[in-house]
């Protein structure tokens, strides 16, 4: 299982931010990120929701398995094409999913 810094790091990484743009996009002192490297510690919770505010991402999501997370990304990537049709071509979709 992956730890709580482990992840924060993969996803601060994967955005290409340095430890203090993290600090900027969550609204934290450098400070404070910078000990959580620092002390190999784990954030308070009000930390850790600032932290997932800036990556977009829930408390939910971030204690998501990959594979769930991956499912919810799909799934919503999904919903919003499905929202951006107009009524017929969603009948019509439906239509096509219904058939066997």
């Amino acid at each position: 299982m992956v730890s709580i810094l482990e992840k924060i790091e993969r996803l601060r990484k994967a955005r290409g931010w340095s430890v203090n743009n993290l600090a900027m996009e969550a609204m934290l002192t450098q400070s404070t990120v910078n000990n959580l490297y620092m002390r190999n510690s784990e954030p308070k919770l009000s930390t850790l929701r600032a932290i997932c505010n800036a990556f977009g991402i829930t408390l939910a999501e971030f204690f998501a398995e990959e594979d769930e997370t991956r499912d919810t990304d799909v799934a919503e990537r999904l919903h919003r094409r499905i929202d951006a049709l107009s009524p017929a071509q969603q009948a019509a979709l439906l239509a096509f999913l219904n058939e066997e």
